[in-house]
């Protein structure tokens, strides 16, 4: 195999490589855009989207490091007199 051809397959193999990853881009840009879409519906429907984002943002951790930050929370605020 010659140089050019050994060139020739690795720049193949790397213009895959680089139109699959434009091509997932292109695919999260789509679905940032209906994931916007969807919190604008919400909002229309009297939801208090920054909430809702919290909660998405809370369901993704483990549920034991939510309930001691929670904890933690409730105890940091008991000493401010909240």
């Amino acid at each position: 195999m010659s140089d050019d051809q050994a060139y020739g397959i690795a720049a193949g193999e790397l213009r895959q490589f680089i139109e699959q990853f434009e091509q997932l881009d292109a695919e999260k840009k789509d679905i940032a855009e209906r994931q916007k879409e969807l919190m604008a519906e919400a909002k229309a429907r009297g939801y208090d989207t920054k909430v809702m984002r919290k909660v998405i943002a809370l369901r993704k951790r483990d549920k034991d490091d939510v309930a001691e930050e929670e904890a933690i929370l409730e105890m940091y605020k008991a000493a401010l007199g909240m």
